[in-house]
C-alpha cells in the first residue's frame, strides 16, 4: 500500500468514525431529520403569517407571504448543509487534554476532526433530501431548474467548509481562554443578522448590504438561497472564488492559532 493509499484509509475511516456516531442513537438522529422542520414550522411559518396578518400587510419590500414563507424554507435547507460544525469537541479536546492522544495517533488533531466533520456532512446530505423532499411536496419551495440546484447545492457545502473553518479557529481559542462557547454564540448570531438567515437582506439599507459584501457573511444564507432560486445576479464562478478565498483566510489563522497553541500545551487536564 503506497502512502497516498494509507492516507486515504485513514480519512475514510474517520469520516467513517463520525457517520457511525452521528447514526448510533437513532432517537437523536430521527430528532435530526424532524427537529429542523418542525421548528420552521412551528415558529417561522407561524412568525410571519402573524406579520403578514397585521393590518392586512401583502408585501414586504417585494416578498409577499407566499415569496416570504419559500425564502425561509431556503434558509431552512441551506443551514442543515452548512452549519453542521460544532467547536465544542475541538475546545474539550484541548481544555481536558485528550489533544495528547492525538500526539501519538497516525492521523493528527486537524485531519482527525476534519475528516470527521466530512463525516458528519454525508448525513446532513441525506437529511438534507428528506427535508427538501418534505417542504417541496409541501409546496413552499419552486426550485429554478436543476443546473441552478446542483450550484446551490455546491455553494452551501463550500459555506458549510467555512462554518468548520471559523468553528476550528474558535475552538483553537481554548487554547488561551477557559471556555469559547460565547464566542460561538456571539458569532452565530452575529452571522444570523448579517448573512439573511433571518431575514432578507433586501429589507436592510443599501449602504449596509454593499458593506457586507466585503465579509464572508452574505455569501453564508443569503447568496446560497438566491442560486437556489436562481436569482444570483452575479458570477457563479466569482461566488466560488470568493467563498475559497475566505475559507483559505480563516484556515490559515486557524492552523496558526493550532501551532502556537500547541508550544503552549501542557495537557494540565489529563
Amino acid at each position: 500500500m503506497t502512502s497516498l493509499q494509507r492516507e486515504a484509509s485513514k480519512w475514510l475511516s474517520t469520516m467513517q468514525i463520525g457517520i457511525t456516531n452521528q447514526m448510533a442513537y437513532k432517537i437523536n438522529f430521527l430528532l435530526m431529520i424532524i427537529g429542523p422542520a418542525l421548528v420552521f414550522f412551528l415558529i417561522k411559518y407561524n412568525l410571519w403569517v402573524s406579520i403578514y396578518s397585521l393590518e392586512g400587510i401583502t408585501e414586504i419590500k417585494g416578498y409577499t407571504l407566499e415569496a416570504m414563507i419559500g425564502y425561509q424554507a431556503w434558509v431552512l435547507l441551506v443551514e442543515l448543509l452548512a452549519k453542521t460544525s460544532n467547536g465544542r469537541n475541538l475546545a474539550e479536546d484541548i481544555r481536558l487534554g485528550r489533544v495528547t492522544t492525538y500526539l501519538i495517533y497516525p492521523f493528527d488533531f486537524w485531519k482527525f476532526h476534519s475528516a470527521s466533520f466530512l463525516g458528519t456532512q454525508v448525513v446532513q446530505c441525506v437529511i438534507f433530501s428528506l427535508t427538501f423532499v418534505i417542504v417541496l411536496f409541501a409546496g413552499l419551495i419552486e426550485p429554478a431548474g436543476v443546473f441552478q440546484f446542483l450550484a446551490g447545492v455546491g455553494f452551501a457545502l463550500l459555506v458549510g467548509i467555512l462554518w468548520y473553518s471559523v468553528q476550528f479557529f474558535v475552538g483553537m481559542m481554548a487554547f488561551w481562554l477557559e471556555e469559547t462557547w460565547m464566542l460561538r454564540v456571539i458569532f452565530q448570531i452575529t452571522a444570523a443578522f448579517l448573512s439573511g438567515a433571518i431575514i432578507p437582506l433586501e429589507l436592510y439599507p443599501s449602504w449596509l448590504v454593499q458593506v457586507l459584501d466585503f465579509t464572508p457573511f452574505p455569501y453564508m444564507t443569503f447568496y446560497p438561497i438566491k442560486v437556489f432560486q436562481g436569482e444570483y445576479s452575479g458570477s457563479l464562478l466569482e461566488g466560488y472564488l470568493i467563498l475559497f478565498f475566505w475559507i483559505f483566510v480563516i484556515m490559515m489563522f486557524a492552523r496558526f492559532a493550532l501551532r502556537r497553541g500547541m508550544r503552549l500545551y501542557t495537557a494540565a487536564g489529563m
